[in-house]
């Protein structure tokens, strides 16, 4: 057995515990780090890693060179890249593919108001760019109760069978060369990543899957489409879980891409059988391989791993009292509840103003932490969104020009 570690990588502080096989805790090694901290280390899991292996292994590691991570049987991580990206609108330029007569649809949302007497309304800014229509459409044939029952029969030309078993009418096919023109004069324009959502594509994706190939021909970098993402019902939390994915993704693709260049072998993989393993805790709790790891499923990606944590070593089954959960990091604050030995799953959610259509620990997030910047605007004291990460200011830390 070899060692296994596991890092929450927060905005503010990293947390690193390292065991050497036992699996009993009595034999951990815990230690926190900065973040960033650029003068010692360039990056905070890879120097958490080095430090355990120092301890570990009783031998000196020297800084500056790839890990050798042989002796190590996994390695699991937590990290805030996402949320604090969305949180503070820091992720990647891009743009919107929808189907021709919606592109205003996700700006009108679905006319929800979370605070109705508010005489001022803030809407959040939209994610995205630009929004490229494409000429298509595609409808339900017919609905009924039953879902033997069809008034409709596939013909296999207009008429077909969607992936729920549901009639689809295809109104208008998609013209190839359209979307090539429309897509290279997005690509020009500088943009990279796209996220795709046409109308009834959860159950008739294929023209979302043409929309893909050609932008991959073009060159797009990321393309996000939720037929294969999160194939559920509700045009509007779709595209936006589409933008959201389009929006984090390169983001959390860069930090992955950096922080395998730390490892000697890199990660482990089919073609590649000396890297190491290494998983990275999703949204809803569960960890999934670094390759498959992507921007829809990060968000709530460290405040999740909090939740598995006290939830394993803080609830009772014998006495069946509910947890509460408070996680406050430099950021952002997480508020959670762990009760009757289950976690509390939620399908759709509200993060940072965005809908999200994705299966999530019920964890409640507002954008501000210890580190919060507090700034004075039209007589108001506002509290975040923007974090002060390592560098608070003078009068936190008595750096105070006289």
């Amino acid at each position: 057995m070899g060692f296994r570690i596991a890092i929450d990588r927060g905005g503010t502080f990293t947390d690193c515990v390292g065991n050497p096989g036992t699996g009993r805790q009595e034999d951990d090694v815990v230690l926190k780090l900065l973040s960033v901290d650029p003068a010692n280390y360039p990056d905070a899991p890879l120097e958490g890693i080095r430090r355990l292996l120092e301890k570990l292994t009783k031998k000196p590691i020297p800084r500056g060179q790839p890990l050798d991570t042989e002796n190590i049987e996994y390695l699991r991580m937590g990290t805030t890249v996402a949320t604090n990206a969305l949180l503070e609108r820091k992720g990647e330029k891009c743009a919107l593919i929808t189907t021709k007569g919606f592109k205003d649809v996700f700006a009108i949302g679905n006319q929800s108001r979370p605070h109705i007497f508010d005489l001022l309304i803030a809407k959040p800014d939209v994610l995205y760019d630009s929004v490229v229509e494409i000429d298509e459409r595609v409808t339900l044939e017919d609905y009924v109760e039953d879902p033997k029952k069809h008034v409709s029969q596939e013909n296999g030309t207009d008429l077909v069978r969607g992936l729920s078993l549901e009639i689809v009418r295809v109104l208008k096919k998609p013209d190839v060369d359209q979307i090539r023109t429309a897509l290279q004069v997005l690509y020009n324009s500088g943009i990279r990543s796209v996220g795709v959502c046409l109308m009834h594509a959860y159950t008739y994706p294929e023209h979302e899957q043409l929309v893909g190939e050609i932008a991959r021909e073009i060159g797009f970098t990321h393309i996000s489409l939720l037929s294969s993402l999160s194939p559920m019902i509700k045009f509007v939390s779709r595209a936006n879980s589409s933008i959201v994915d389009a929006y984090l993704t390169p983001e959390i693709k860069r930090y992955l891409l950096s922080f395998e260049a730390g490892l000697k072998h890199g990660y482990r993989s089919g073609a590649n059988r000396q890297g190491v393993r290494c998983h990275y805790m999703q949204s809803d709790g569960g960890l999934v391989d670094a390759h498959a790891f992507s921007g829809l499923r990060a968000i709530l990606s460290g405040p999740a791993g909090g939740v598995v944590g006290y939830a394993a070593t803080c609830y009772d089954p014998a006495n069946e009292i509910p947890l509460i959960g408070f996680d406050m990091g430099g950021t952002s604050t997480d508020v959670s509840r762990y009760g009757e030995g289950k976690f509390y799953h939620v399908f759709e959610t509200v993060t940072a103003g965005v809908t999200i259509q994705s299966p999530q620990l019920d964890i409640n997030t507002v954008a501000a932490g210890g580190g919060s910047i507090l700034t004075y605007k039209n007589g108001l004291f506002h509290v975040g969104p923007e974090s002060a990460a390592l560098e608070p200011g003078r009068l936190a830390t008595g750096r105070v020009d006289r």
